[in-house]
Order: C-alpha cells, then sequence, then structure tokens
C-alpha cells in the first residue's frame, strides 16, 4: 500500500514512563517494518508520568497535526495536597509541606470555581515553553528558574470524583495549551495547603476517547492495528468539508483557484475526492477558494 494509504491517525493510549518523543519513534520503527509509510508524528505531548490518548499522525497527516491538536480535551487527575514540589508533579522534590485536616470537599468545591472559564496560567519551569530561546525545563535541570508570563486558558468544566485526603481525583475539561500541573500546584495554593499532580490519564483529545484507544504492546506485537488508522476524512468531518469535481481537483493540483461555494462561508475548507481522499486544505480570498496546502499531487 502506498504511504497515502496509510495516511491518517492514530489513538494511542501511552504508557506511564515513555516520552511522547519516545512513543512516536517506537511506532515510526514499527511502521516502517510493516508499510513503505515514514512519517509520523504527535497532536500534543503527554508527560512521562501521564498516560492516555496520544493522538498519532501517520504519512501526509503529520501536515494536519494542528487541526487535532487544538480542540477540546479530557483527564482525570489526581491531586496529592499538603505537599508542593519544584515540578508541580510527583517527579519534582518536595519543597513545602502544610496540614491538610482542616479541608473540606465543600472547600474545594468553592475552590475549583475559580478556576472555571478563561483563566491566566502561569507554565511551570519544568515544561517545553520557550524563553529566551531556550526550553523552560533546560532552564529547570541547570538549577535556573525565569519569570514567566501567564496565558491565558480555558477550562469547561472541573468535577470531584473522589475526596479521600489528602487526595483529590477530578475530571477536568479544557482546551488545548491548558497545564494540568499548573492547574494542580493552583488549586493546592488556593486551598492554602500546597498540592501537586500525583497521577494524569487524558481520556478524550477532541473526538478521539480512550475507549478507542489501541496499546503501544499491540502495534510493537501485531500488526492488525493498521486497520484502526483513522483516515482524513472521519477525523476531520467536524470541520466544513466539500467534495470537489474532477475539473476543480485538476485546478487546485495546479495551484488555481475554485469558486467558492455559497453554502460554506468558514475561512477555511477541507476538500475531498468522490471517494473520500483528502484533495487540500482550502482558504477563502473573496468569492474563490485558494489551495493552502495540497495533498492530492497529479497523477
Amino acid at each position: 500500500m502506498t504511504e497515502w494509504g496509510h495516511t491518517g491517525f492514530l489513538n494511542l493510549d501511552k504508557p506511564l514512563q515513555w516520552t511522547s518523543h519516545d512513543v512516536v519513534a517506537r511506532v515510526r520503527r514499527r511502521l516502517r517494518t510493516l508499510t513503505d509509510c515514514k512519517k509520523v508524528g504527535h497532536a500534543g505531548t503527554l508527560d512521562p508520568l501521564a498516560s492516555g490518548v496520544l493522538v498519532l499522525c501517520l504519512g501526509k497527516a503529520t501536515r494536519l497535526s494542528s487541526y487535532v491538536m487544538h480542540t477540546r480535551k479530557q483527564y482525570q487527575a489526581q491531586i496529592t495536597l499538603g505537599r508542593t514540589t519544584a515540578s508541580y508533579d510527583a517527579e519534582g522534590d518536595v519543597i513545602a509541606a502544610a496540614d491538610t485536616s482542616h479541608i473540606t470537599q465543600s472547600a474545594i468545591q468553592g475552590v475549583l470555581r475559580q478556576f472555571i472559564g478563561e483563566i491566566q496560567q502561569v507554565p511551570p519551569m519544568h515544561s517545553a515553553v520557550k524563553v529566551g530561546g531556550r526550553k523552560l525545563y533546560q532552564l529547570a535541570r541547570a538549577g535556573k528558574s525565569v519569570e514567566r508570563k501567564a496565558r491565558q486558558v480555558r477550562i469547561y468544566s472541573i468535577d470531584i470524583l473522589s475526596w479521600n485526603n489528602p487526595i483529590i481525583e477530578l475530571n477536568v475539561v479544557c482546551g488545548s495549551g491548558t497545564y494540568i500541573r499548573s492547574l494542580a500546584h493552583d488549586i493546592g495554593q488556593a486551598l492554602g495547603a500546597g498540592g501537586y499532580l500525583s497521577a494524569l490519564r487524558r481520556i478524550a483529545s477532541g473526538h478521539f476517547t480512550i475507549s478507542d484507544s489501541i496499546t503501544l504492546d499491540k502495534v510493537i506485537n501485531s500488526d492488525k492495528w493498521l486497520k484502526q488508522i483513522v483516515p482524513p476524512h472521519a477525523a476531520l468531518q467536524h470541520h466544513p468539508c466539500l467534495t470537489l469535481t474532477a475539473s476543480e481537483i485538476q485546478r487546485i493540483q495546479r495551484g488555481q483557484f475554485i469558486q467558492r461555494r455559497t453554502n460554506l462561508d468558514g475561512a477555511e475548507v477541507f476538500a475531498f475526492t468522490n471517494d473520500k481522499r483528502l484533495v487540500a486544505i482550502l482558504r477563502r480570498r473573496e468569492q474563490f477558494w485558494k489551495p493552502h496546502k495540497v495533498f492530492l499531487n497529479q497523477p
């Protein structure tokens, strides 16, 4: 099968202790032994101490990563109160401790309401955000701490799953770019006892859910997972889409504009063939659609 045949997305349940980069490298090696597809990337990382949905982009779908990355996320997060760590998670050294006997579920519920909606969040020092050209975690490992600018993120909901002092388990639905470690730290601070993220599992990333995911073991030890590659037309069906005529496909492949369909008013649209192969991403230019990214080359 051609590389186009393996273009799509793989919903993988990332195991603990693996970095997202290591998972990508392992899947890439495995894919090369089974197919002629050579490209693998991811649509949003997970920390080594987190497990759950990691969306991998295969083949030409690596050029679509941003369209599945910037989506709503859902997490199950465990926060241990009474301890503050340098990394905001279980990996870092404890830098402060406090009593938690006074904390009630009612108090937690009241604090959580402060974090619903659009909030300002400071990225943790142990993160990949760049300051002065260097990633924060590189500076942290060198024993340096720098001022970080707060960023606006969106939290749609936070629900308490359980409370067994000093451990809270939460269900968090948020926008992309949200640091759950920072959220855990800030909740602990708001409760006056400190806290760190002691466990994290991503159970949804956009329309990719944990119930439909595949384990890394199955990828390594079988070839049946190839059937679980989600093609672009299925992964992108919630975006504006259109089917092109043969003449329109030829114009797009030559870099030419086509007449805009009046029933699609968005700034961007995904264009497919009759048999659902992705032709291009088109952008609006007055009454026309212009090629932005072309995927289906001329024969």
